[in-house]
């Protein structure tokens, strides 16, 4: 059972750089949540107990899996990361993204994301272009 979030949130707390969501836990594990992330916000580095499903709805989103490059994604376009993996993800630095976020269980926040970090080598991986 899902729970579902329908109004769009803005990313603005602790375990966002440049904000955080406001989320209403509802009583079961899974989340369905939209997140509106202005350009240069991203979150802080986490994992998930059973892995989170993203995509963009709208704008360019940004992901990073510890220790590889950062992947640009854009609307239409699922990233899953796997139960366990440390990552966080954002925006664009010039552009607004519109995030869907699915997951179930627990959320372990880490340390924030860097400006070093967020500025890394970020690459569209060639799966996703249309061209």
């Amino acid at each position: 059972v899902l729970t579902f979030q329908t109004d769009i949130i803005s990313a603005q707390s602790s375990n966002f750089q440049g904000g955080a969501p406001q989320v209403t836990e509802g009583p079961d594990d899974a989340r369905y949540i939209r997140i509106l992330f202005p350009a240069g916000v991203r979150s802080s580095w986490h994992s998930h107990t059973w892995g989170q499903l993203l995509m963009i709805e709208e704008g360019i989103g940004l992901h990073q899996i510890r220790g590889r490059a950062i992947e640009e994604f854009q609307p239409g376009e699922p990233f899953w990361t796997p139960s366990g993996v440390e990552h966080w993800h954002g925006a664009h630095p010039d552009v607004d993204a519109l995030q869907l976020t699915i997951y179930e269980g627990t959320v372990n926040w880490l340390e924030p994301t860097t400006d070093e970090q967020y500025a890394g080598v970020r690459y569209r991986p060639m799966s996703r272009s249309s061209n």
